[in-house]
């Protein structure tokens, strides 16, 4: 039989980033802060370091509100950010500026493991 999983509710606000060198370091764009490698199609989320203290860590499963699927926490954000979240959109720089900035959106999660 299988467990039951508790998602947990949250409101952040939300950007998008890809993986390219002048958005993250310029000698491996597609590494994350855990060493993770990134590549175009994954679900994958930046966090903001306040989050994971939340315990929202690597490996934390994320349904983010209006987008399909889960995603899954892979990387984390430079500290002078609070309370956000950052979406992984591959190498495409058009769809991450159309995004823009979300305030106050709504996301559920499971910590890893769960």
């Amino acid at each position: 039989m299988a467990e039951s999983v508790e998602w947990k509710e949250l409101s952040v606000s939300a950007t998008a980033y890809n993986s390219v060198p002048w958005q993250t370091t310029a000698n491996k764009p597609s590494v994350a802060a855990w060493g993770d490698e990134l590549r175009p199609g994954m679900r994958a989320i930046a966090v903001s370091r306040d989050l994971i203290k939340q315990g929202l860590t690597h490996g934390a499963r994320v349904k983010i509100e209006g987008m399909p699927g889960v995603y899954v926490v892979r990387d984390k954000m430079n500290s002078r950010w609070s309370n956000k979240i950052d979406i992984y959109m591959g190498k495409d720089i058009d769809a991450a500026r159309e995004f823009g900035i979300q305030h106050d959106l709504r996301i559920s999660w499971a910590e890893p493991g769960s």
